[in-house]
């Protein structure tokens, strides 16, 4: 009886610390319990960074009361401007209050959400952390002028080492976080691609119909995977050979009509619509990552994310290593498959050939044909395998159902000692 109770009491904490993991932190739902920072949280909420904070899984928010916050917006900034400021107080790295008094050597500097962007220039993006005489712990932005106009003020709620939410009592002074923002339409994307190692791809998008489209959708989320140089001058000679509406197609094929982060890249997997998508042409890829790589997959070809040019809500720009090609415009070049390895020979295999098995026959035109139908598309639409805006972790079934069997495979166990 003794041996039931300790594992029923064995399964309860592997239930409770499952409960805990498909939780995960909701930063929203920490601030507001604390109406000193409704204001900060109301502005989280409304530049998407609070999604953002809770994919995170090591994070310290600097929260400032409605007061700072007042401060911020009486100068009247752009919402692009305060998402600058606020990714300023969001540091990339857990500090609680033990640990600010634990500081080797007495100061740290570490990485913001707005270092991580790729907006700030040089250093800016850094926070300097100093625990000074008397037990005061200082804040400011690696650009300031070395004066500490914030300090540590309590600390709001901690999950070890997870996250971490603690109050300063200034907003974080910084001339780069604070620089007026260009709204959407106002942005330059082919001058952000031609700037940054995509200037083949961009020149190409600037002489054709399709920068109409890229532009329009500007204002109401885009996301654009562009070529680096060496890949799409390699792939000019194939789209010389295309219609001029398949050149249409093909540079619209790499832009999306939504805005997505790279964390919400990284935290999906699934079918994605393209500015091409038109009806029954699908013109569609598949996003897959694996840890911190993000590829792009089409029934051709496989393109690796390999960096962010710009991330900042409504538009993200990313470079990749190979040219997006539709099935649509190359049916003939299907994605050449890794041969799958030998099987191994039984030692005990009969030789008889009444074991054989026919070989299956090649797939017929109207066979491939099939495969492209809506009957062989996922069931669920893209946007329901995107990752909640609250960034809430959910069960991994295998990991589950394999601990519960454990559990129960034990308790049977000891039931029949």
């Amino acid at each position: 009886m003794q041996q039931l109770r300790l594992v029923l009491a064995m399964a309860a904490a592997v239930l409770l610390s499952l409960a805990a993991i498909s939780s995960a932190h909701n930063i929203t739902k920490i601030l507001a319990k604390h109406p000193e920072f409704s204001t900060f949280n109301h502005y989280l909420t409304l530049t998407h960074l609070a999604p953002e904070i809770n994919r995170r899984t090591t994070i310290t928010v600097l929260a400032i009361d409605n007061a700072a916050m007042s401060d911020i917006l009486g100068k009247n900034p752009s919402i692009y401007t305060v998402k600058n400021i606020l990714s300023l107080h969001v540091l990339l790295d857990y500090f609680g209050a033990k640990k600010l008094h634990q500081i080797t050597n007495g100061t740290a500097l570490s990485a913001t959400m707005f270092q991580a962007t790729g907006s700030a220039p040089g250093s800016t993006g850094f926070v300097n952390i100093t625990d000074q005489r008397g037990g005061k712990v200082g804040f400011a932005p690696e650009d300031n002028d070395g004066t500490f106009s914030s300090h540590f003020l309590k600390s709001v709620q901690e999950i070890p080492y997870n996250i971490s939410v603690i109050q300063i009592s200034h907003a974080l002074p910084s001339a780069a976080a604070e620089a007026p923002t260009p709204g959407p339409a106002e942005l330059n994307i082919t001058g952000i691609m031609s700037a940054h190692g995509c200037k083949l791809f961009a020149d190409t998008l600037l002489a054709s119909e399709a920068i109409g489209t890229f532009t329009d959708n500007l204002a109401g989320g885009l996301t654009v995977f562009c070529p680096l140089d060496d890949a799409f001058k390699a792939f000019l000679p194939k789209y010389k050979n295309l219609t001029k509406s398949g050149k249409v197609s093909l540079l619209e094929y790499h832009g999306v009509p939504v805005y997505q982060s790279l964390a919400m890249l990284k935290s999906s997997n699934g079918i994605i619509n393209t500015l091409a998508t038109d009806g029954a042409n699908k013109y569609d890829f598949t996003v897959q990552n694996d840890g911190e790589e993000v590829t792009l997959k089409t029934k051709i070809d496989t393109a690796r994310i390999t960096g962010t040019l710009i991330d900042e809500q409504p538009v993200a720009i990313y470079t990749i290593d190979k040219v997006l090609r539709p099935r649509e415009l190359f049916k003939g070049e299907a994605e050449t498959p890794a041969p799958a390895p030998a099987p191994e020979k039984a030692a005990d295999a009969p030789k008889s050939s009444k074991n054989k098995k026919k070989k299956k026959a090649a797939p017929s035109p109207a066979d491939d044909a099939d495969a492209d139908s809506p009957a062989e598309s996922p069931d669920e639409d893209p946007a329901d395998q995107a990752a909640d805006d609250n960034g809430a972790v959910g069960f991994d079934g295998g990991r589950f159902g394999g601990l519960v069997a454990l559990v129960v495979s034990a308790w049977l166990g000891f039931s029949l000692l």
